[in-house]
């Protein structure tokens, strides 16, 4: 196996920057994290998640970029040339490849949740007026089951996608961040000030940054019979924050060892990686502060799951002075940060098939585009009991059940491999070269990866199994 040794590159550190917060900030920031927090219990689960993206995201981050810009070459190509130039086992590559299709898999369920979120823009700039809970609950519903509707916004959405991405780093990837991500910021800033003056700032600050670690580790039954409660240990939602801070990042899905590849060697991959987690964390927190003030302010659930969005905020919207205006903005806002990751999410694919085949890259993205899209569909179909039946995993409907596969078992397992490899595989001296830091911030940097990084995640992995 051996693909072609030149990439293109960025045209600039800040172009790089946008592209590679666009990957981080999407959907997981806007839409996952307020529902994640929201279901696992505010504080103690933001604590957990901050904790777990700069003392494990963070480094696996660095070591994603550091991997991707040595080989100049798309994930599976860059861990075979790494591991053969530190004279490691072939088997590595497979690293590579679990990234590559741990992307594919993701965009087949993300983009029909891109897709909805399409669609809402409609939705809100129509008016959500007389919502109360059963109507906002009933539309979404029957929107979601649809077995049409979302799969025409499903396909648009991967459309805009292979739009972009067939247009190449300057012509597509570049263009497109350079628009969407100021763009992005602004709306955000906007929505936070908005929520913050029309809703109940207070409880949404006690909600997110009062840590309650009995609710975040103690999960409660009531007996359907008797309604007796009872309280169980769990450490999954732990996991939960493991997962949502890998997923958020873009780690272990081979984005970021992609865009790494695209990097020149004057860029600080240190000074980079942190403030590309410092954005991620700082959107996350400003997506809940954009939505819990007004989830409160109108008495509504915090724990309404993947509705969150689309059930509880149309109601807030449909009772709110200008919630046309407002409602259309944020799902807008909302679509932007989807589209930015779904382009990081396929472009591993796409680039690992130029280097290989060296076709054209439209045919090429419009081809992974088609195909994601087609398998898409068992995604959109899985919300519809009239296309799939009940057809379920491990009791999850099949776009639960990818979510969770990728999200809770293959980033952090890929994060907790490319932490062993970067931290046991590759010499310390080619490790500082290619990061080029300071001595105490190296050693910083190579305690963490090569230690804490893979015990804490496979400490996190053996809790769950036994908790």
């Amino acid at each position: 196996m051996a693909g072609p040794t030149e990439h293109a590159h960025w045209s600039s550190r800040w172009t790089f920057m946008l592209a590679a917060v666009g990957s981080a900030v999407g959907l997981g920031n806007i839409w996952k994290f307020p529902y994640q927090a929201g279901l696992n219990g505010g504080g103690a689960f933001v604590l957990f998640y901050l904790a777990f993206v700069f003392l494990i995201g963070l480094p696996v981050l660095m070591a994603e970029l550091s991997i991707g810009r040595r080989a100049q070459k798309s994930p599976v190509y860059a861990m075979e040339q790494v591991a053969s130039e530190e004279g490691r086992s072939k088997l590595w590559v497979l690293l590579g490849w679990s990234g590559v299709l741990g992307g594919f898999i993701i965009l087949t369920y993300y983009s029909v949740v891109g897709g909805w979120v399409l669609a809402y823009i409609v939705k809100a700039a129509q008016g959500f007026g007389g919502f109360d809970a059963e109507m906002s609950r009933a539309t979404f519903g029957a929107f979601s089951t649809d077995p049409v509707e979302p799969v025409i916004w499903h396909f648009v959405f991967m459309a805009v996608t292979v739009a972009i991405v067939a247009q190449g780093l300057k012509g597509g990837l570049e263009k497109a961040v350079k628009a969407l991500m100021p763009a992005l910021f602004v709306l955000l800033i906007g929505m936070v000030i908005y929520s913050g003056v029309v809703g109940d700032l207070g409880a949404a600050l006690y909600f997110l940054f009062n840590p309650d670690f009995h609710t975040l580790f103690y999960q409660e039954t009531v007996d359907a019979a008797t309604g007796a409660v009872t309280q169980t240990f769990t450490i999954a939602r732990v996991l939960n924050a493991l997962g949502l801070a890998f997923f958020s990042l873009s780690l272990g899905m081979g984005t970021i060892m992609t865009y790494g590849s695209y990097l020149t060697k004057d860029i600080n991959i240190g000074k980079s990686a942190f403030t590309i987690a410092l954005a991620d964390s700082a959107v996350a927190l400003m997506a809940g502060l954009a939505i819990f003030p007004i989830v409160f302010a109108f008495g509504l659930n915090p724990g309404e799951s993947v509705g969150l969005v689309f059930i509880t905020l149309p109601i807030a919207f449909g009772q709110m002075p200008g919630g046309e205006i407002v409602g259309a903005a944020f799902f807008f806002l909302l679509a932007f940060a989807a589209i930015t990751s779904a382009i990081s999410l396929i472009e591993p694919t796409v680039s690992f098939i130029e280097e290989k085949t060296g076709k054209s890259r439209g045919v090429i993205a419009s081809f992974v585009g088609g195909l994601i899209a087609t398998i898409g569909l068992l995604s959109a179909w899985s919300q519809s009991g009239s296309v799939l039946g009940d057809v379920s995993i491990f009791g999850m409907d099949l776009m639960s059940a990818k979510g969770y596969l990728t999200d809770n078992i293959m980033m952090p397992a890929g994060g907790l491999f490319i932490a062993i490899f970067s931290g046991w595989f590759i010499s310390r001296k080619n490790a500082m070269e290619e990061l080029a830091l300071e001595d105490a911030s190296f050693r910083k940097y190579y305690f963490l990866v090569k230690y804490v990084c893979p015990v804490a995640i496979s400490a996190v992995f053996v809790s769950v199994l036994f908790f």
